[in-house]
């Protein structure tokens, strides 16, 4: 028999893909990046050093942009003339927070940029040592 057999369960016609809305204009989804540019942009490295950089971290460049420098490096010092933190960088050059803190780490190690770090609250109790130096004081008067 030579009919029309309907595509099997292996086959990718028996399955289509689902329609994916299209963004917004001037608005991209994310999974339609395409990973070999992160991958350009980050010299295929895939961490950067936790420790350097919080997602509030700010980030105040020391320098200006060189010529032949890669863009994305030039465009953080850009925006960084004033302070400005990693989640903001990600966001105006719309890269995930990954890929700008593996970028930040390259502009820090090479001393153009600088990292500010979020101070953090001081301990609302008291020292013990200092309650002890008063409550000595108090005794002896």
């Amino acid at each position: 028999m030579s009919g029309h057999q309907p595509p099997g369960r292996d086959d990718p016609r028996a399955h289509p893909a689902p329609r994916q809305s299209s963004p917004q204009p001037g608005k991209r989804l994310i999974h339609q990046d395409n990973p070999d540019r992160f991958y350009t942009i980050t010299g295929g490295r895939t961490r950067a050093d936790e420790k350097a950089f919080d997602t509030v971290t700010l980030i105040v460049a020391e320098c200006d942009p060189q010529p032949g420098q890669q863009s994305e490096h030039a465009r953080i010092l850009q925006l960084t003339r004033r302070p400005m933190s990693v989640v903001e960088i990600s966001a105006q050059l719309r890269l995930p927070v990954t890929a700008i803190k593996i970028l930040l780490c390259e502009l820090l190690d090479r001393g153009h940029i600088t990292a500010r770090h979020p101070v953090s609250a001081p301990s609302s109790a008291p020292d013990l040592e200092v309650l002890e130096q008063v409550l000595n004081g108090l005794r002896n008067l």
